[in-house]
């Protein structure tokens, strides 16, 4: 036998195109079960995948894969087996507790809910000698069933008339009963708009700590007096400081990993003391209707984004006004002037955050996946199974966009009309 190494062409071809259909499946079979990361080329050079999970720049930074498309391809080959495999983690006796606020925005844990456990999970888990526990703490009711896969191993369920809507002064007063019985090392809230970066700069103040805001990195450190020193934003985001970690640390979006590879206890606990009372000056009056065509993209949970698959526009804009969304574009649909240059979505028009992103008739541009990354539901509704933005969803509707939107507009009007039925013979 030869000990040559015979190469295919086709194959070293189709791993180099990533366009290809079996481009997926060739990575694969290089890999030997698993996506491959580096192969041998035409001309005995190793070549590198830079879609490929943690592939390292040349200037040694990570890059990331921010359409979301690629963790969508991996999603739909893992097994259950694989989501079994994970190890389980039970701390029963810690050497320290992170308390981490998480925002629970629509009752769930974000995205950057996530990524701030995994930056306390990183702190916790520093000395495998003396872990330490991380212990979320919740307010009202939730819908959220992952606890455990999210690296929690303690959890605090505050739940109460007195924590509904606006009240940043009982929650405050909650935490700081928390502080007295528990002693946190660290305190931890995502810096958001959902009340997180709020809550946290009340809290430090209530604590007497110099928070750290706007934090993107943290890594150990000898020098410091926690051991620890972080990286945050400055000057409106163009400046990066470095100092201590602080005992209140309020993080960014990505400010680490999730985790993805333990299941942790995300055991239940109660407090021995009761919560205090507290005389609030801020009375939460509720929710004032807002008209959804003039909040910004920027800022909007519900969107109904139409691309070049829409060719009734008239139904598209009904649709968007019965179902109470604000309405965006793809770059194609702005172009051609069927909508304005400010509902453009995308890198070249507005990134977008909203809890529901619905995409009637968008392919899927790479720069319209990077301005929907931090979407955290997406649907698409599309003609072609196969394009970039069906990968991504997370609920794909194959068929054709306007037929869809009739059928959908209809359901919701006959069932608005049972609920006005009902409501009338009651």
């Amino acid at each position: 036998m030869s000990e040559l190494v015979r190469r295919d062409p086709r194959k070293e071809w189709i791993a180099r195109n990533r366009l290809h259909p079996q481009h997926l499946e060739v990575l694969a079979e290089i890999g030997g079960g698993s996506v491959a990361s580096e192969w041998m080329g035409p001309n005995g050079l190793m070549r590198r995948n830079p879609h490929a999970v943690g592939f390292m720049g040349p200037n040694g930074i990570r890059r990331i894969d921010r359409s979301g498309a690629q963790q969508a391809s991996q999603a739909t080959g893992r097994s259950a087996e694989a989501k079994d495999s994970r190890r389980r983690v039970t701390i029963e006796n810690p050497a320290f507790t992170i308390a981490v606020v998480p925002d629970m925005a629509g009752g769930r844990l974000s995205g950057h809910d996530r990524d701030l456990l995994g930056l306390a999970r990183q702190l916790a888990d520093a000395d495998p000698e003396n872990p330490g526990a991380v212990l979320a703490i919740v307010y009202g009711e939730h819908k959220e069933t992952t606890f455990d896969e999210a690296g929690i191993d303690r959890m605090l369920m505050l739940e109460g008339d007195q924590f509904d809507g606006y009240t940043p002064e009982n929650r405050i007063a909650a935490l700081q009963g928390v502080d007295r019985e528990v002693s946190p090392r660290f305190w931890m809230l995502p810096d958001s708009t959902q009340g997180g970066g709020e809550l946290g700069r009340r809290l430090s103040v209530r604590l007497g700590e110099r928070a750290a805001t706007q934090v993107w990195q943290v890594e150990a450190h000898s020098d410091s007096a926690t051991g620890w020193r972080c990286t945050t934003r400055g000057a409106a985001g163009t400046t990066d400081i470095v100092r201590d970690l602080p005992r209140v640390v309020i993080a960014l979006a990505e400010c680490a990993d999730p985790i993805t590879e333990t299941r942790h206890a995300a055991e239940a606990i109660e407090l021995s003391q009761p919560l205090p009372n507290v005389l609030g000056r801020i009375e939460d009056i509720g929710e004032v209707a807002v008209d959804p065509a003039s909040v910004s993209l920027a800022e909007a949970e519900f969107i109904l984004s139409a691309g070049n698959g829409v060719k009734d526009w008239d139904n598209y804009h009904h649709a968007a006004e019965v179902l109470g969304a604000t309405k965006g574009a793809s770059r194609v649909a702005v172009d051609d002037g069927y909508m304005p240059r400010d509902r453009q979505v995308g890198a070249t028009g507005t990134w977008v955050s909203a809890k529901v992103y619905v995409a009637v008739g968008i392919s899927g541009a790479i720069q319209h996946l990077q301005g929907i990354q931090t979407c955290e539901k997406v649907v698409a509704i599309n003609l072609d199974e196969g394009c970039d933005m069906v990968k991504r969803a997370d609920l794909a509707v194959i068929g054709d966009a306007n037929a869809i939107l009739s059928a959908l507009v209809e359901r919701v009007e006959q069932y608005r009309a049972e609920q006005e039925e009902s409501r009338n013979a009651a």
